[in-house]
Protein backbone atom coordinates (compact mmCIF):
# COMPACT_ATOMS: atom_id res chain seq x y z
CA UNK A 1 0.00 0.00 0.00
CA UNK A 2 1.29 3.44 -0.91
CA UNK A 3 1.94 5.81 1.96
CA UNK A 4 0.13 9.15 1.88
CA UNK A 5 1.40 11.92 4.12
CA UNK A 6 -1.72 13.90 4.90
CA UNK A 7 -0.60 16.40 7.56
CA UNK A 8 -0.21 19.34 5.19
CA UNK A 9 -1.06 23.02 5.39
CA UNK A 10 -0.52 25.56 2.59
CA UNK A 11 1.55 27.83 4.85
CA UNK A 12 3.85 25.12 6.24
CA UNK A 13 7.54 25.26 5.34
CA UNK A 14 8.30 22.54 2.76
CA UNK A 15 9.68 19.32 4.23
CA UNK A 16 10.02 15.80 2.89
CA UNK A 17 7.54 14.70 5.56
CA UNK A 18 4.74 17.03 4.46
CA UNK A 19 5.12 16.20 0.77
CA UNK A 20 2.27 13.93 -0.29
CA UNK A 21 4.23 10.82 -1.16
CA UNK A 22 2.01 8.83 -3.50
CA UNK A 23 4.25 6.77 -5.78
CA UNK A 24 7.35 8.83 -4.98
CA UNK A 25 8.73 6.94 -1.98
CA UNK A 26 11.96 6.01 -3.79
CA UNK A 27 12.52 9.63 -4.79
CA UNK A 28 12.00 10.89 -1.22
CA UNK A 29 14.47 8.31 0.10
CA UNK A 30 17.06 9.38 -2.48
CA UNK A 31 16.60 13.06 -1.55
CA UNK A 32 17.05 12.27 2.14
CA UNK A 33 20.30 10.48 1.30
CA UNK A 34 21.48 13.36 -0.88
CA UNK A 35 20.97 15.79 2.02
CA UNK A 36 22.77 13.56 4.54
CA UNK A 37 25.63 14.94 6.62
CA UNK A 38 27.88 11.89 6.26
CA UNK A 39 29.47 11.56 2.79
CA UNK A 40 29.39 7.77 3.06
CA UNK A 41 25.58 7.89 3.21
CA UNK A 42 25.18 9.95 0.05
CA UNK A 43 24.45 8.32 -3.29
CA UNK A 44 27.18 7.86 -5.86
CA UNK A 45 27.32 9.89 -7.99
CA UNK A 46 26.02 12.65 -5.67
CA UNK A 47 23.95 14.23 -8.45
CA UNK A 48 20.19 14.01 -8.78
CA UNK A 49 17.79 15.42 -11.34
CA UNK A 50 14.03 15.36 -10.79
CA UNK A 51 11.44 16.33 -13.33
CA UNK A 52 7.70 16.66 -13.56
CA UNK A 53 4.86 18.79 -14.83
CA UNK A 54 4.01 22.19 -13.31
CA UNK A 55 2.35 21.71 -9.93
CA UNK A 56 3.97 18.32 -9.35
CA UNK A 57 5.94 19.60 -6.34
CA UNK A 58 9.43 20.00 -7.80
CA UNK A 59 10.12 23.29 -6.03
CA UNK A 60 8.72 21.91 -2.76
CA UNK A 61 11.15 18.98 -2.96
CA UNK A 62 14.15 21.18 -3.69
CA UNK A 63 13.32 23.50 -0.79
CA UNK A 64 12.68 20.54 1.53
CA UNK A 65 15.96 18.83 0.63
CA UNK A 66 17.90 22.05 1.13
CA UNK A 67 16.28 22.55 4.54
CA UNK A 68 17.19 18.99 5.55
CA UNK A 69 20.80 19.44 4.42
CA UNK A 70 21.01 22.68 6.40
CA UNK A 71 19.63 20.88 9.45
CA UNK A 72 22.46 18.37 9.04
CA UNK A 73 24.94 21.25 9.21
CA UNK A 74 25.82 21.39 5.53
CA UNK A 75 26.31 24.55 3.50
CA UNK A 76 23.42 25.00 1.06
CA UNK A 77 23.13 27.10 -2.11
CA UNK A 78 19.72 27.14 -3.77
CA UNK A 79 18.99 29.05 -6.96
CA UNK A 80 16.22 29.59 -9.45
CA UNK A 81 17.91 29.12 -12.81
CA UNK A 82 17.16 32.69 -13.85
CA UNK A 83 19.21 33.99 -10.86
CA UNK A 84 22.47 32.38 -11.97
CA UNK A 85 25.15 34.40 -13.72
CA UNK A 86 28.47 33.09 -15.00
CA UNK A 87 29.62 31.35 -11.80
CA UNK A 88 28.32 29.16 -9.00
CA UNK A 89 29.61 28.75 -5.42
CA UNK A 90 32.48 26.30 -4.95
CA UNK A 91 31.87 25.74 -1.23
CA UNK A 92 33.28 22.32 -0.28
CA UNK A 93 30.73 19.69 0.81
CA UNK A 94 27.80 21.98 -0.01
CA UNK A 95 24.46 21.06 -1.51
CA UNK A 96 23.93 23.04 -4.70
CA UNK A 97 20.30 23.10 -5.87
CA UNK A 98 19.03 24.64 -9.12
CA UNK A 99 15.32 24.86 -9.96
CA UNK A 100 13.94 25.09 -13.52
CA UNK A 101 17.15 24.25 -15.39
CA UNK A 102 15.43 24.87 -18.72
CA UNK A 103 15.65 28.60 -17.89
CA UNK A 104 19.47 28.65 -17.59
CA UNK A 105 21.05 31.34 -19.72
CA UNK A 106 23.99 30.40 -21.98
CA UNK A 107 26.45 31.72 -19.37
CA UNK A 108 24.61 29.93 -16.55
CA UNK A 109 24.71 26.69 -18.51
CA UNK A 110 28.51 26.92 -18.68
CA UNK A 111 28.64 27.68 -14.95
CA UNK A 112 26.45 24.66 -14.20
CA UNK A 113 28.54 22.41 -16.43
CA UNK A 114 31.65 23.55 -14.55
CA UNK A 115 29.91 22.81 -11.25
CA UNK A 116 29.29 19.24 -12.42
CA UNK A 117 32.95 18.84 -13.37
CA UNK A 118 34.29 19.94 -9.97
CA UNK A 119 31.57 18.36 -7.80
CA UNK A 120 33.50 15.16 -7.17
CA UNK A 121 36.67 17.01 -6.20
CA UNK A 122 35.06 19.43 -3.76
CA UNK A 123 32.46 17.03 -2.36
CA UNK A 124 29.46 19.01 -3.53
CA UNK A 125 26.09 17.37 -4.10
CA UNK A 126 24.04 18.67 -7.04
CA UNK A 127 20.24 18.70 -7.10
CA UNK A 128 18.48 20.00 -10.20
CA UNK A 129 14.90 20.11 -11.43
CA UNK A 130 13.16 20.69 -14.73
CA UNK A 131 9.95 20.06 -16.66
CA UNK A 132 11.15 17.11 -18.76
CA UNK A 133 13.48 14.14 -18.76
CA UNK A 134 17.09 15.03 -19.70
CA UNK A 135 16.60 13.98 -23.31
CA UNK A 136 13.86 16.60 -23.65
CA UNK A 137 15.81 19.55 -22.20
CA UNK A 138 16.84 22.31 -24.60
CA UNK A 139 20.33 22.86 -23.19
CA UNK A 140 23.95 22.58 -24.27
CA UNK A 141 24.60 18.98 -25.20
CA UNK A 142 27.50 18.63 -22.76
CA UNK A 143 25.37 19.88 -19.85
CA UNK A 144 22.37 17.80 -20.87
CA UNK A 145 24.65 14.75 -20.95
CA UNK A 146 26.02 15.52 -17.48
CA UNK A 147 22.50 15.83 -16.08
CA UNK A 148 21.59 12.50 -17.64
CA UNK A 149 24.53 10.74 -15.96
CA UNK A 150 23.23 11.24 -12.43
CA UNK A 151 20.21 9.82 -10.64
CA UNK A 152 17.01 10.70 -12.49
CA UNK A 153 13.50 10.65 -11.05
CA UNK A 154 10.14 11.66 -12.41
CA UNK A 155 7.87 13.22 -9.79
CA UNK A 156 4.88 10.99 -10.35
CA UNK A 157 1.48 12.66 -10.13
CA UNK A 158 -1.14 11.53 -7.65
CA UNK A 159 -3.98 9.46 -9.07
CA UNK A 160 -7.68 10.12 -8.49
CA UNK A 161 -7.95 7.69 -5.58
CA UNK A 162 -5.03 9.34 -3.76
CA UNK A 163 -6.31 12.88 -4.34
CA UNK A 164 -9.82 11.89 -3.23
CA UNK A 165 -8.44 10.29 -0.08
CA UNK A 166 -6.42 13.40 0.75
CA UNK A 167 -9.36 15.76 0.28
CA UNK A 168 -11.68 13.55 2.32
CA UNK A 169 -9.12 13.21 5.12
CA UNK A 170 -8.41 16.94 5.30
CA UNK A 171 -12.12 17.74 5.30
CA UNK A 172 -12.67 15.21 8.09
CA UNK A 173 -9.90 16.81 10.18
CA UNK A 174 -11.70 20.14 9.88
CA UNK A 175 -14.98 18.56 10.91
CA UNK A 176 -16.43 19.00 7.42
CA UNK A 177 -18.55 16.59 5.46
CA UNK A 178 -17.36 16.78 1.87
CA UNK A 179 -19.89 15.09 -0.39
CA UNK A 180 -18.47 12.47 -2.75
CA UNK A 181 -20.04 14.27 -5.70
CA UNK A 182 -18.06 17.42 -4.81
CA UNK A 183 -14.76 15.51 -4.81
CA UNK A 184 -15.64 13.79 -8.09
CA UNK A 185 -16.57 17.12 -9.70
CA UNK A 186 -13.33 18.79 -8.59
CA UNK A 187 -11.18 15.94 -9.89
CA UNK A 188 -13.05 15.79 -13.20
CA UNK A 189 -13.27 19.52 -13.93
CA UNK A 190 -10.74 21.30 -11.71
CA UNK A 191 -7.00 21.74 -11.68
CA UNK A 192 -5.41 18.64 -10.25
CA UNK A 193 -2.54 20.33 -8.39
CA UNK A 194 -2.92 19.67 -4.67
CA UNK A 195 -2.30 23.35 -3.86
CA UNK A 196 -5.26 24.35 -6.06
CA UNK A 197 -7.53 21.72 -4.54
CA UNK A 198 -6.61 22.86 -1.02
CA UNK A 199 -7.37 26.47 -1.94
CA UNK A 200 -10.82 25.43 -3.19
CA UNK A 201 -11.38 23.46 0.03
CA UNK A 202 -10.51 26.57 2.07
CA UNK A 203 -13.06 28.60 0.08
CA UNK A 204 -15.75 25.95 0.49
CA UNK A 205 -15.04 25.77 4.22
CA UNK A 206 -15.39 29.55 4.61
CA UNK A 207 -18.56 29.68 2.50
CA UNK A 208 -20.12 26.80 4.42
CA UNK A 209 -19.54 28.58 7.72
CA UNK A 210 -20.73 31.95 6.47
CA UNK A 211 -23.90 30.63 4.83
CA UNK A 212 -24.54 27.85 7.34
CA UNK A 213 -24.87 25.36 4.50
CA UNK A 214 -23.24 21.97 3.96
CA UNK A 215 -20.59 21.59 1.29
CA UNK A 216 -22.54 20.21 -1.63
CA UNK A 217 -22.33 20.41 -5.39
CA UNK A 218 -24.98 23.18 -5.56
CA UNK A 219 -22.85 25.30 -3.18
CA UNK A 220 -19.75 24.67 -5.28
CA UNK A 221 -21.59 25.61 -8.49
CA UNK A 222 -22.93 28.76 -6.82
CA UNK A 223 -19.42 29.81 -5.81
CA UNK A 224 -18.16 29.12 -9.34
CA UNK A 225 -20.87 31.39 -10.75
CA UNK A 226 -19.59 34.07 -8.38
CA UNK A 227 -16.05 33.75 -9.70
CA UNK A 228 -14.44 30.81 -7.89
CA UNK A 229 -11.85 29.24 -10.19
CA UNK A 230 -11.34 25.54 -9.70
Amino acid sequence: MRQLVLDIRPDEAPTLDNFVCGDNAELLAALAQLAAAAPAVRPQPPRLYLWGSPGSGRSHLLAATCALAHAHGRAVHRFAAAQIGDALPETPDALLAIDDVEQLSPAAQIATFNAFNRAHGNGQSLLLSGPAAPVGLVLREDLRTRIGQGLIFEVRPLDDDALAAILASLADRRGLRLADEVIEFLLRHGRRELSSLLAVLDTLDAASLERKRPITLPLLRELMQQGLAI
